[in-house]
């Protein structure tokens, strides 16, 4: 692993996180279903991340108690159901907006169900992040999601934003200083709720999975 993954690595585990690296997403799946345990509750949150690995494929072979977000015909209100029986599950899958070599992890949220369940509620906490996530600190993980991760989600999800049309925040355009809480008015919104985690009351309940490829948004 090069310097600026390992620094982040020791600044991890300073924090109280369990960092693993991984070389590739092959390594990252296996490590994922080391973690977990046959029968267990999985929750998940919205990822490209983990949809470019294939692991939620991996945990719908019926051995595990998937909630599963994206089953087909689901209505919103199960879909929220499913985001509240999320907080009781043994393990809840993710990716990170950022993660800082100072060892936290910079995410923003929409229906912030995600971020919700990252700082409390399930037992254990997955987070799988590509390399191209890695920032030198705070400040460049809020311009990261201003102009790469929401940018990018508004157009998957199709959201009447700013940001959809023009490919970055309208806090860029317009000089804003502190950039953190600023943005559209847009109620489609997705930088409504911003968790950062720093470090951890409790050791090794999130693992963070750094895997040695540009992985997602």
């Amino acid at each position: 692993m090069n310097e600026i993954i390992a620094k982040t690595i020791e600044n991890l585990k300073k924090n109280n996180f369990n960092p693993v690296f991984c070389e590739s997403k092959d390594e990252a799946n296996k490590t994922i279903l080391s973690l977990i345990n046959k029968g267990d509750t999985i929750a998940s949150g919205g990822s490209v991340t983990l949809d470019s690995l294939g692991i939620l494929d991996a945990i719908r072979n019926g051995e595990y108690n998937f909630l599963d977000r994206y089953k087909e015909g689901l209505t919103r209100p199960e879909i929220e159901q499913i985001f509240r029986k999320s907080f009781f599950a043994d393990c809840y899958l993710s990716s990170s907006n950022a993660v800082t070599e100072d060892g936290e992890l910079y995410n923003v949220d929409g229906n912030s169900n995600r971020i919700a369940a990252i700082a409390f509620g399930p037992k254990k906490v997955i987070i799988v992040v590509g390399k191209n996530k890695i920032v030198k600190n705070l400040d460049e993980a809020v311009v990261r999601v201003k102009n790469i991760a929401a940018p990018k989600n508004t157009q998957r999800l199709n959201c009447d934003t700013y940001c959809k049309l023009k490919g970055h925040c309208v806090s860029i355009d317009n000089g804003e200083g502190d950039l953190m809480g600023k943005g559209c008015m847009s109620d489609d919104r997705i930088c409504v709720n911003t968790l950062i985690s720093s470090r951890q009351r409790i050791k090794d309940r999130t693992t963070v999975i750094i895997v040695n490829e540009n992985l997602g948004y």
